[in-house]
C-alpha cells in the first residue's frame, strides 16, 4: 500500500511507473497481466487506500478530488485522490489488471462523499467518458456504473438538484446505447408516487370558487396514472366531466396577445419549477399565464394519445363511447391551444409532430427494443501478391459467353470471313445420316438423333433451308428430315416420299379444272348428266377430252382395292368406290361451272 501511496505521488507520465508499481507490490506469475486472485489482491488493496484518503481529506476539511494537490511536468494541478484514479484507469484501459477495478472504485467514492463532493466526482465520470464506454470496459462495468449513478439519483433532490439529476440522466443516455433494456419502461408502469398535493378545505377570507380549484388539480390524479381509466367507466365519466369544466372556463376566459406575451413565462428561467404550485392564492394570476394553460392543455394531448396507442390488449382499448368522446375532447384540447398566444398555431404543429413521431417508440417498446444500430461493413483490401479478378456478369449461355470473350480480342470479329456460320443443311445431316447406315454398324444409344440440341439445331435449319425435308418430321421424325440423296439405297426407299390422299385430290381437281376451262373456251359446255352440248371440238379438246379420260383412269386404278382388302371387305367396295366417284365427278362438274361462270382466266395445264 504504501507503495502505491508514493506512486501516486510521483511526478511525470502514468505509464513510466503504473505497471512497475503493480509488479513490485503483487510480483505476478505473468508480467504483463494478473491472474484472477492477484486482481482481488490488488483491489482490496486499493478500496483500503482509497478509504483512508477520503477519511484524510475529511479531517482535513478539504474537498476529496483536491485533497494533496501536486504538480506535474504538464503543471496540471492533480489531488491524490484523481491521481489514484488515473492510475488504475490506465491499468484497465491497457488490460493489465480486470477492467471492471476502475468502476468499483468510483462507486465507494461515491458512497463515502457528501452530495457536495459527489458533484466533483461526477465531474470526473464525465472527463473520463469516452474511455470509460470503450468496449472492452464498459462490458465489465456497465452494471456497477448504473447502480452508481442511481444511488445518486435516489440521494438527490428532484426539486432542489434539478440540474445535476439532469447531468446523470444525460450521461446515462450517452453512455449506454439506445437500446438498452435498463433504460427503457418496457412494461409502461407509471409513477404514482409523483402526486400532486392540493388543499382540500376552502381558505378564510379569500373569495376563492374553490369548486372549481379542487375540481382542476383533481384532473392531475387521472394524468398521473392514465391506465385506471380503462378499468372502470366511473372514473373515465368522472374525468369527462371534470375536464369539460376546465375547457369550458379556458373557453370563458380567452388570453389576447398582449396577456400573452406578458404572462408567459417561458423567457425567465428563474421563476421555472419542476412541480406546479398549487396554492388557491395563485389561482387566479395562473389561469392567466399562458405557459400555464399550455402546460395542462399538453397532459390532456398526452393522455389521450396514450388511450389510442397501438399495441394493447383488447381489454386496456377504450369503448367505442369512449373513443367519440376522446375526439371531441381532442378536437376542443387542439382548438384552445391555437388560439392561446404566443404562436398557437405552430406550437400546436409541433405538439402534433411530437405525438406522432412518439408512435415509432411506443411500437419499437412493444416489439421487445430490438437493436437497431448496424456496425459499419468492413472493407477488405486485396493481398498485395494477390491479383484482383474483375467483376464478372452472368448473362446468356455458355456459347454466348464464348463469343463476347472472343470478341474482346478481336473487334472486327462479326464480320470476319473465317468466323463460325451456319452450316449447309446437307453437311449438317451427314452425321445422322451415316448413323442410319446398317452397314456402319453404330448403336442405337450413340446415335445423333439421341442429342436433342442436334436435333434442335437440325430442324431449325430445316425450316429455313428444306421446307419439304421439315414436313416429313411429324409422320417420320428426325431421320425423315434427313435429305434423301444422303441416304444409303437400303434405307431411302423407306424414308422416300410417298403422295397422299389430299396430293391427289389436290392434282386430280387441277386438271379437271384445267380441262373445263379450255372446253369453255372453246365455247362447248358440260351438261350435268357431262355430255357435251352444242360446238366444235378443236385437237385441243381432243388432247384435254385424253388427258381427262387418262386422269380418270389412272384415279380409277388408283381407287380400285387389292383382292385381300375385297375379300375383307366382303366385296362391297366397289359400289363404294363408284358412288364416291360419282361424288368427286359431280364436285368436279360443280366446281367447273362456278370456274366457268366467274370468268375467271384458264390455267394452263401442265
Amino acid at each position: 500500500m504504501d507503495a502505491f501511496r508514493d506512486a501516486i505521488l510521483q511526478r511525470g507520465p502514468i505509464e513510466s511507473f503504473a505497471l512497475k508499481t503493480v509488479q513490485d507490490f503483487i510480483q505476478p506469475q505473468r508480467q504483463t497481466k494478473l491472474a484472477q486472485d492477484e486482481n482481488q489482491m490488488l483491489e482490496n488493496m486499493l478500496r483500503t487506500l482509497l478509504q483512508q484518503l477520503v477519511a484524510s481529506a475529511a479531517q482535513s476539511g478539504e474537498q476529496i478530488m483536491q485533497y494533496g494537490q501536486l504538480i506535474d511536468d504538464d503543471e496540471n494541478v492533480n489531488g491524490q485522490i484523481p491521481r489514484l484514479l488515473d492510475v488504475v484507469l490506465y491499468l484497465c484501459e491497457k488490460e493489465h489488471v480486470e477492467g471492471g477495478m476502475i468502476f468499483q472504485l468510483l462507486e465507494d467514492l461515491t458512497e463515502m462523499s457528501t452530495m457536495k463532493n459527489c458533484k466533483d466526482v461526477f465531474g470526473y465520470i464525465e472527463s473520463k467518458q469516452d474511455i470509460l464506454g470503450k468496449q472492452e470496459l464498459f462490458a465489465r462495468g456497465k452494471l456497477v456504473m448504473l447502480r452508481t449513478c442511481n444511488q445518486l439519483l435516489r440521494r438527490l433532490s428532484k426539486a432542489n438538484d434539478v440540474v445535476f439529476c439532469g447531468r446523470i440522466l444525460m450521461f446515462l443516455a450517452h453512455f449506454f446505447p439506445l437500446s438498452e433494456r435498463s433504460a427503457v419502461n418496457i412494461k409502461g408502469v407509471f409513477n404514482t408516487s409523483n402526486e400532486t398535493k392540493y388543499e382540500k378545505d376552502p381558505p378564510k377570507g379569500i373569495s376563492v370558487d374553490f369548486n372549481f380549484y379542487k375540481t382542476f388539480w383533481s384532473l392531475q390524479e387521472y394524468f398521473c396514472n392514465p391506465a385506471s381509466l380503462t378499468t372502470a367507466s366511473t372514473k373515465w365519466q368522472k374525468f369527462s366531466s371534470s375536464l369539460a369544466v376546465v375547457l369550458n372556463t379556458f373557453d370563458a376566459q380567452p388570453l389576447s396577445e398582449e396577456e400573452g406575451e406578458a404572462n408567459s413565462l417561458e423567457e425567465e428561467a428563474a421563476t421555472f419549477n419542476i412541480k406546479y404550485l398549487t396554492s388557491s392564492k395563485l389561482m387566479g394570476l395562473e389561469l392567466k399565464d399562458s405557459s400555464f394553460r399550455r402546460h395542462i392543455l399538453l397532459q390532456c394531448l398526452i393522455l389521450f394519445d396514450y388511450l389510442r396507442a397501438p399495441g394493447k390488449n383488447d381489454k386496456d382499448l377504450p369503448s367505442e363511447t369512449m373513443k367519440e368522446e376522446l375526439k371531441s375532447c381532442e378536437d376542443r384540447v387542439k382548438k384552445l391551444l391555437e388560439i392561446t398566444p404566443p404562436k398557437g398555431k405552430e406550437f400546436l404543429r409541433a405538439v402534433e409532430h411530437i405525438l406522432e413521431r412518439e408512435k415509432n417508440w411506443v411500437w419499437w417498446k412493444r416489439d421487445g427494443c430490438p437493436p437497431f444500430e448496424k456496425q459499419p461493413i468492413e472493407k477488405k483490401s486485396p493481398n498485395a501478391g494477390q491479383k484482383r479478378r474483375r467483376q464478372r456478369w452472368r448473362l446468356g449461355n455458355k456459347e454466348l459467353s464464348q463469343l463476347w470473350r472472343w470478341a474482346d480480342q478481336n473487334p472486327n470479329a462479326l464480320t470476319d470471313s473465317q468466323r463460325v456460320r451456319a452450316p449447309d443443311i446437307a453437311d449438317y445431316w451427314k452425321p445422322l445420316a451415316e448413323d442410319m447406315d446398317p452397314s456402319a454398324g453404330i448403336e442405337d444409344a450413340y446415335h445423333h438423333k439421341n442429342n436433342r440440341v442436334y436435333c434442335w439445331k437440325g430442324l431449325r435449319f430445316a425450316a429455313r433451308q428444306d421446307l419439304e425435308g421439315f414436313s416429313r418430321f411429324t409422320d417420320l421424325g428426325i431421320e425423315g428430315v434427313v435429305p434423301v440423296e444422303l441416304l444409303p439405297p437400303e434405307v431411302r426407299s423407306k424414308y422416300q416420299a410417298k403422295p397422299n390422299e389430299k396430293a391427289k385430290r389436290a392434282k386430280k381437281e387441277e386438271t379437271k379444272g384445267g380441262s373445263l376451262e379450255e372446253e369453255a373456251k372453246g365455247g362447248s359446255l358440260v351438261s350435268a348428266e357431262g355430255t357435251l352440248v352444242g360446238g366444235s371440238t378443236s385437237e385441243a379438246e381432243g388432247e384435254a377430252g385424253r388427258g381427262e379420260s387418262e386422269a380418270m383412269e389412272s384415279d380409277a386404278i388408283a381407287d380400285t382395292p387389292t383382292p385381300e382388302e375385297q375379300q375383307r371387305l366382303g366385296g362391297s367396295d366397289t359400289d363404294n368406290g363408284q358412288e364416291a366417284g360419282q361424288i368427286e365427278d359431280t364436285e368436279t362438274e360443280e366446281g367447273g361451272l362456278m370456274e366457268t361462270d366467274l370468268n375467271h382466266p384458264p390455267m394452263p395445264i401442265s
